[in-house]
């Protein structure tokens, strides 16, 4: 049995459960893009005040490790997570409001790599809220999480240079293109920030073990 003299303070998970329930939030409504007549502002507006929600979240954990002699874990490891979770929900709130800002709603529909994109951004967060709870106990089955997150993110990947290819083979104008790329990079750092945020349960698994 593996003992440990630091405390299981419950509160700083509950941070990381919270954060990433918010990003399951976010990815629903974001998805909500892909839909026939979608209201872009509506969709717009509500990724900000899920956005706020995560930075409060932030805020109040870091309160929390800067107030507390000796944490559960390492105290940079929670800086680090804290601050990936909410890069996460940036990258996907900027993602939407620029679908809005750019009046992209006037295309048919978005490209269907970047749905597939998208759809991948919901299934990083459906393991990551997964994964959450875990940490506490160091659950075996985190090493699941971050080799699925890491399959994923290369998904990501594939989709976004796919949709590059789509692009740049002169479907859509110029203007539009580059509105459509700023999209697209914003989902792309969507999914490399969960794949960050795999690689730091990971170190803290290992480090913890």
């Amino acid at each position: 049995m593996r003992f440990s003299l630091r405390p299981q303070d419950d509160a700083f998970y509950k941070f990381f459960i919270e954060a990433a329930e918010n990003i399951v939030k976010g990815t629903a409504i974001l998805a909500e893009l892909g839909e026939a007549e979608v209201d872009t502002q509506s969709v717009s507006e509500r990724l900000v005040e899920v956005e706020h929600a995560n930075d409060e979240i932030t805020h109040e954990l870091y309160n929390k490790i800067n107030s507390t002699f000796v944490t559960p874990l390492d105290r940079e490891d929670m800086y680090q997570l804290g601050s990936q979770l909410d890069d996460v929900m940036d990258h996907i709130e900027a993602a939407g409001n620029l679908v809005y800002l750019y009046g992209l709603s006037e295309l048919p529909s978005l490209p269907r790599e970047m749905v597939e994109i998208v759809d991948v951004l919901k299934a990083q967060a459906a393991i990551t809220v997964e994964a959450m709870p875990k940490l506490k106990g160091m659950d075996p089955s985190l090493r699941d999480y971050w080799i699925e997150c890491n399959r994923l993110e290369n998904d990501g990947d594939r989709a976004y240079r796919m949709l590059l290819v789509r692009l740049f083979s002169g479907e859509y104008e110029a203007l539009t293109v580059l509105k459509l790329k700023e999209v697209a990079d914003e989902l792309e750092k969507a999914c490399d920030a969960f794949e960050h945020v795999s690689n730091t349960v990971e170190t803290i698994s290992v480090k913890e073990s």
